[in-house]
Formats: structure tokens, C-alpha cells, sequence
């Protein structure tokens, strides 16, 4: 997409402190972050949400969010994965994204 900031960020035409990449899937630091650990996963193919993802696409998702899990040491003290979906869930980027949350107590609630 011509204007989508993440396409941007996959492309290098803007910057991003990537922390994982590979053949499908680009995961950089948040610029807002929420946790002391946010991390944001992409796939490098440009979908809106969650709803246009594929088996394929999804896999490849799921497994860099283990890789970097591993690579930022919070698979044992616990991370968050969260989507939104569409404006009331508060999605702002119209490009799939998965944020991985760590380093703190999260809490319960997520709102």
C-alpha cells in the first residue's frame, strides 16, 4: 500500500528499530511504547487485519513471535500478543499487526 506507514517501514523507506526479519514477517519496536518490551510483528505482505490473514500467513506470525519470545528472553516470565481488528477495537495502522508486550506485570484486564 502506497501510504501505509508499516509497508513503509518494510520497504526502508522510513526507519524502524527491527529486532526480527525474515522471508515473510518484519517485527520492529514500538515508537509508543506500552511495556518496557513492545514489539510490533508484520507480515511483509500487506493485508488490513486479521480477517484477510491465511493459514500460511499466520503460521509464519506465530512462529517469529516465538523466535523473538526466545531472542528477548520473556518466555518464561510471560509476554502478551494482541490484535485489533477495525476502528472500535482501536486498530490505527490499517496493516495486519501483532504487538508483544513484556517486562512488567501486565495485569489482568487489557483495557
Amino acid at each position: 500500500m502506497e501510504n501505509c506507514i508499516f509497508c513503509k517501514i518494510i520497504n526502508k523507506e522510513i526507519p524502524g528499530d527491527i529486532v526480527y526479519e525474515d522471508e515473510k514477517v518484519l517485527a520492529f519496536k514500538d515508537i509508543n511504547p506500552q511495556a518496557p518490551i513492545h514489539i510490533i510483528v508484520i507480515p511483509k505482505k500487506h493485508v488490513k487485519s486479521v480477517l484477510e490473514a491465511d493459514g500460511e500467513m499466520s503460521a509464519a506470525i506465530i512462529n517469529a513471535i516465538q523466535k523473538i519470545a526466545k531472542e528477548q528472553n520473556i518466555e518464561e516470565t510471560g509476554f502478551r500478543v494482541i490484535t485489533n481488528c477495525g476502528k472500535d477495537a482501536g486498530q490505527t495502522v490499517e496493516h495486519l499487526h501483532f504487538h508483544i508486550l513484556a517486562g512488567r506485570t501486565l495485569g489482568e484486564k487489557i483495557v
